[in-house]
């Protein structure tokens, strides 16, 4: 069977290496050119053009990201390679440069793609934008051609009228374009106030007067056909359907004017009206001539005593009193948007300031730091935290202030305005409450903390002087020599176990002032070996506590804390053990060796064990023998139920003459006074017990002397042994 050699491996996991190091190398490369082409890109643009393009430039981003993803995933699965052939430092240095690798990969696929969910939404809202724009623009200019095309106006009447007829229809469809240019114009105000490039802002800026440009000279010029047509009527001798056309227009513009059409809104929609009106007024005033102009002819037409000289005098009489209420009117519209136009700017104002200074004051909020530890600076704190409720309650006044103004323009507000006014309205309230709640929340925090603080310091030096007081106490009690009397002893127990649950009903508060974990107590053990391992699992187990703050009187509490639990544990500790003593002592009064011994035989018969072979585990270096020591500890560790006192006074019977140590025929004799007879005192009792030895489980092997001694004794007292015993 072929092995690869170790250099083999060796070259195998550095070419493994380097493959890795230079994979890693280039795609973290990659990863910071790519994380700084997305930086250094551009906001989406609302200009259909520039957003189209960037989409262009994305999709190719998003390629050869796409790219790059098998180049992530080789880099990973030559990484999981290397890092079962790396020690245990490098396994740990190359999973975290893979998932500090996968982080940066995971994060720039993420902004991939909300990149191209921007710029999707970017090119959606621009291309709605564009359309309206560009059909409104297109049919503004075929207007316009139209217009420019019908210059040449006819002297026959009846072409007049027929051409009269024409514009009016024309006049009505401008009139129903009126709301789909104040739709794009408002939309492409919103668009230049959202974006952020100054490109974007131009072109719009450059679209919006392109727009309105064209509306007002298609305006224009449908007034001044208009005003000819009427004019051409009128001199060619048809004052009657001159005049009719006048008062039409006239009746037909009077319902926009009325004190009943609300005007009133948010300052975009006043802004239209307004142009909307200047526009009219530009139109009433080109209309003056021809009113003028029929007013001449009429005082013309009853001077030369016609028989209709009464109805053109009443028709006379129609048109200015129309003219005059119109122009009225118009004095009143003019003088309500100005109106409406102040009050929604200053609506306007009053809702950027209360928006900006509830972005402060939620940022102020968000930020606040770790609470001090320290009373005064809580104070100080909760004073300046209560200047700033006493600030925003101060708010108050001016959010129903600017909220009253939404409500006022409410009751005269146009309808396409009712929904923004609303929402303005909902939007500052729900911030404010907003703020005021979560304010609110923060001074109950602040003053709990305080209250807290206040009542950890009282708690505190309660404390530091109880723990003066028991620390007293107990050195005092250890002063005192311990009594020799069982009862007396257990009560001193009994007291002292009633001193401990009172520091324990205590560790609440040390953990409350010292903000650690509840420390739980154990159940109080009951047998003397049960209480033997809970002193030294409560010693092992004693409260360790650290304070990182820089208070020195919570460092004292926990330096206190823990010498008067040492304390108290140690005298525990020493009242249990004179306990354990004195009742060993009881017990040892009435000790029996030979109780023992049955105790002990049956202990051993249990556990199916021979003596033979617990001696011989004792025994380690296979002397014979043990000390008095080994011996003692040795029946200890094998958990027979006893005590060391016992073991003292057995040790001293076991060693018979008293050498201090034991061997095998003692520790036998003692456990079987009838086989002390059989105690090897001859050779050929020795060789015998040998050859025993041997067949014995735990027996060593014969010596080359001891055999020797054998066949000696066997040739020279010809002494007979019977080898095939078992």
């Amino acid at each position: 069977m072929s092995l690869t050699s170790p250099q083999g491996k060796l070259d195998e996991a550095v070419s493994l290496a380097t493959n890795f190091q230079s994979s890693l190398q280039d795609t973290i490369n990659w990863l910071t050119q790519a994380e700084q082409t997305l930086n250094m890109a551009s906001p989406p643009s609302l200009i259909l053009e520039t957003v189209l393009q960037q989409i262009d430039e994305h999709k190719l981003f998003v390629n050869e990201v796409n790219a790059h993803r098998e180049q992530v995933l080789s880099l990973e699965k030559t990484g999981s390679q290397l890092r079962f052939a790396s020690l245990k430092q490098d396994v740990v240095l190359i999973k975290n440069l893979l998932l500090s690798v996968q982080a940066r990969w995971d994060k720039l696929v993420q902004r991939s793609l909300d990149r191209g969910r921007h710029l999707d939404e970017a090119r959606k809202r621009a291309k709605q934008f564009h359309e309206a724009w560009r059909k409104l623009t297109d049919w503004l200019e075929e207007a316009e051609s139209r217009l420019d095309s019908e210059l040449e106006i006819p002297n026959e009447p009846d072409k007049i009228k027929v051409q009269l007829a024409k514009h009016k229809e024309f006049q009505k469809a401008l009139g129903s374009k009126q709301p789909v240019y104040d739709t794009t114009v408002r939309s492409g105000r919103a668009m230049r106030d959202k974006t952020t490039l100054p490109d974007d802002t131009q072109k719009l800026d450059h679209l919006l007067g392109e727009v309105r440009d064209k509306w007002d000279t298609v305006c224009g010029k449908s007034v001044e056909r208009q005003h000819k047509l009427e004019e051409a009527l009128l001199f060619s001798g048809q004052f009657a359907e001159a005049l009719q056309a006048l008062v039409d227009w006239l009746y037909r513009i009077e319902p926009q004017l009325s004190e009943d059409q609300p005007v009133h809104g948010d300052l975009d929609l006043v802004s239209n009206l307004m142009d909307s009106h200047k526009a009219f007024q530009k139109e009433l005033g080109k209309r003056t001539s021809s009113v003028q102009a029929l007013k001449r002819s009429a005082r013309e037409l009853m001077e030369t005593g016609r028989d209709d000289t009464a109805w053109v005098k009443v028709q006379l009489q129609e048109l200015s009193n129309r003219w005059d209420t119109v122009c009225a009117l118009s004095v009143s519209k003019q003088s309500r948007l100005q109106q409406a136009l102040k009050q929604a700017e200053e609506f306007r104002s009053a809702v950027q300031v209360l928006l900006e200074w509830l972005s402060e004051a939620e940022q102020t909020l968000r930020f606040r730091g770790v609470l001090p530890e320290d009373a005064e600076t809580l104070r100080a704190l909760l004073q300046g935290h209560r200047d700033f409720m006493q600030t925003v309650e101060d708010k108050r006044l001016d959010v129903n202030r600017a909220a009253t103004m939404g409500e006022s323009i409410l009751t005269a507000c146009h309808p396409d305005s009712i929904t923004t006014i609303k929402h303005w309205i909902t939007i500052i309230r729900a911030r404010f409450e907003e703020v005021l709640a979560w304010a609110k929340q923060h001074e109950q925090r602040l003053a709990a903390a305080l209250t807290d603080l206040l009542n950890n310091a009282t708690l505190l030096e309660e404390l530091l002087t109880w723990l003066q007081w028991a620390e007293t106490t107990i050195v005092q009690r250890d002063a005192e020599p311990l009594p020799q009397d069982i009862t007396q002893l257990k009560t001193l127990i009994t007291e002292h176990q009633a001193f401990i649950e009172e520091m324990t009903r205590k560790q609440p508060d040390v953990d409350r002032v010292t903000k650690t974990y509840k420390r739980k107590p154990g159940e109080a053990p009951s047998s003397l070996a049960e209480r033997r391992g809970a002193r030294k699992q409560q010693q092992q187990q004693q409260p360790a506590m650290q304070v990182t703050g820089g208070n020195p009187r919570l460092t004292q509490l926990c330096s206190r804390w823990q010498q008067v639990w040492l304390l108290a544990l140690d005298r525990q500790r020493k009242l249990n053990d004179a306990l354990d003593r004195l009742e060993e002592l009881k017990e040892f009064a009435n000790f029996d060796f030979d109780v023992w011994r049955k105790k002990y035989m049956r202990w051993m018969n249990h556990k199916k064990s021979r003596v033979m072979d617990f001696f011989r585990r004792i025994d380690k270096d296979q002397d014979g023998k043990i000390t008095r020591q080994e011996f003692i500890d040795g029946i200890l560790a094998s958990k027979f139920p006893t005590s060391k006192l016992e073991m003292s006074a057995v040790a001293d019977i076991f060693d018979r003459d008293g050498d201090g140590y034991i061997d095998y025929y003692e520790f036998v004799a003692a456990l079987h006074p009838n086989k002390d007879a059989y105690r090897p005192t001859t050779d050929a009792d020795k060789i015998e017990d040998e050859v025993d030895d041997r067949h014995a489980p735990w027996a060593f092997t014969l010596s080359s002397t001891c055999f020797c001694s054998v066949v000696l004794i066997c040739c020279s007292s010809a002494v007979e042994f019977n080898w095939s015993k078992p």
